[in-house]
């Protein structure tokens, strides 16, 4: 006997990244930052952590959405804030599909938008990407309520060109979805769509560029009638005192966001560089990951066990298009070169040799 939805009781659930219990891991699998955040942020989360913790939120969070707003040039009506990019796509999900509505996103992709929809009960179709994982010309779906892209791309790290968004996003009757979650590591932004179309919401968060994945910070840009609406969907008070100081203080160091993205930047392109080196296909990445082929006899799963035996942590993932794949995390160049040490000699040995 159960008591829940046939279709909670049918789905498997979201799986997150291994987080690894004690220390001496190199943890290059969940795409955290490796350098720390503003020293503005611990200073505000510090400073909040008074006897005012026993009072509820702003529920809002208005101080925190008018800085973004400010930062990111938009009006304070424009954005939400959210527990983490994540909430937010559950609002959205919440809000624009009901039970057997259509749901679209580009394969393979970010795994939870499919179990949000498993959740509401609507349908969900991927289409998968060309194999350079530029969107297929049959992309655009009209009748879907919601098409998710995420830009850049996770696990792949490729960008869309923000034309080809603005096309689909003119050819769709529901919403598109723009998840731009690694967007401080890339060469452009799609926010200024949510300014001329009325069917883009952008989402970011300040797990990655802020090195903030702890405090789940996240923020979502739409038109005032698309906040709005999810606002009536959202929970009471969704955000608390020390993610409205934090976000506000990061966002008043953009200084410091940006430098650790600089330094991420070259770290990946010294990663790269050693995984082609390495015999791998390395997708051109404008993010804080990258995504490494590799070729027999050499076996990715293999290399990924043998990596995790030594205690550095690489994601895997058993999905069609990714069994001969890695995602890695750029981590500091100490940690990259400890990678990449240990998979030469693993390979080298033919430890993962198929």
């Amino acid at each position: 006997m159960t008591y829940f939805r046939k279709n909670i009781n049918a789905m498997g659930g979201y799986t997150p990244g291994k987080q690894p219990k004690g220390g001496g891991y190199i943890k290059l699998n969940t795409n955290e930052n490796p350098f720390p955040p503003s020293p503005k942020v611990l200073e505000a989360i510090k400073e909040a952590a008074d006897d005012e913790l026993r009072k509820y939120p702003d529920p809002m969070g208005t101080a925190a959405r008018e800085k973004a707003a400010d930062v990111f040039g938009v009006e304070p009506g424009m954005v939400l804030c959210g527990n983490g990019s994540d909430e937010l796509l559950t609002m959205i999900v919440r809000a624009f599909a009901g039970e057997g509505d259509l749901i679209i996103t580009p394969y393979p992709t970010y795994s939870l938008y499919e179990t949000l929809a498993e959740i509401q009960g609507a349908r969900f179709e991927s289409i998968d990407f060309e194999e350079d994982y530029s969107l297929p010309a049959d992309f655009a779906r009209p009748d879907a309520k919601i098409t998710f892209v995420p830009n850049p791309n996770s696990p792949s790290g490729t960008v869309v060109p923000k034309d080809v968004l603005r096309d689909l996003a003119g050819k769709l009757d529901g919403i598109l979805v723009i998840d731009e979650a690694y967007v401080e590591f890339a060469d452009s932004d799609c926010l200024g769509l949510v300014n001329e179309l009325p069917n883009v919401i952008v989402l970011r968060t300040f797990s990655k560029s802020f090195s903030l994945a702890g405090m789940r910070i996240g923020f979502g840009f739409a038109q005032k009638e698309i906040i709005d609406g999810l606002i009536k969907v959202k929970d009471s008070y969704n955000v608390n005192r020390l993610f409205i100081a934090a976000a506000v203080a990061g966002l008043d160091d953009m200084e410091h966001v940006r430098g650790n993205a600089q330094k991420i930047r070259e770290n990946r392109a010294h990663l790269t560089q050693q995984l082609r080196g390495l015999g791998a296909y390395v997708w051109p990445s404008q993010s804080n990951f990258v995504l490494a082929r590799f070729s027999p006899p050499v076996s990715a799963r293999r290399l990924f066990e043998e990596l995790e035996a030594r205690k550095i942590l690489v994601r895997y993932f058993k999905y069609r298009r990714l069994e001969d794949c890695l995602r890695i995390t750029v981590g500091t160049r100490q940690e990259i070169d400890a990678l990449m040490g240990a998979m030469a000699e693993l390979v080298e040995s033919k430890a993962v040799v198929v």
